[in-house]
């Protein structure tokens, strides 16, 4: 089980930044895989970055150059520093834990999501 608690959200114009935070329940050397996706208004959730227990990044296309997947192991936290906002970034974030566990099925959790809104 993770329990994952999420902040950072907010109003933001156009051309600023954000860094949201995902703090997890348990240590995330634990977790195999913990990333950043976005849901915005009539739209389906979309994957935009991982970061592995070893430290590896992954980024959609949509988040390169831009965002930035990070992690303080001994905070149990995840962030996404977000530069160079614009108004097609306006979406609900949510953070997500994969757990591959011996003996189960694969494990998804999610945080409750925060809200981007760019706008001027």
């Amino acid at each position: 089980q993770v329990q994952l608690v999420e902040s950072g959200g907010g109003l933001v114009q156009p051309g600023g930044s954000l860094r949201l935070s995902c703090a997890a329940s348990r240590s995330i050397f634990t977790i195999n895989r913990m990333g950043w996706y976005r849901q915005a208004p009539g739209k389906q959730r979309a994957l935009l970055a991982t970061i592995t227990n070893g430290g590896i990044t992954n980024y959609a296309e949509s988040a390169k150059g831009r965002f930035t997947i990070s992690r303080d192991i001994i905070k149990n936290t995840v962030y996404l520093q977000m530069n160079s906002l614009k108004p097609e970034d306006t979406a609900v974030y949510y953070c997500n834990a994969l757990l591959t566990l011996l003996g189960r099925s694969t494990e998804d959790y999610w945080g409750q999501g925060t809200q981007v809104t760019v706008s001027s």
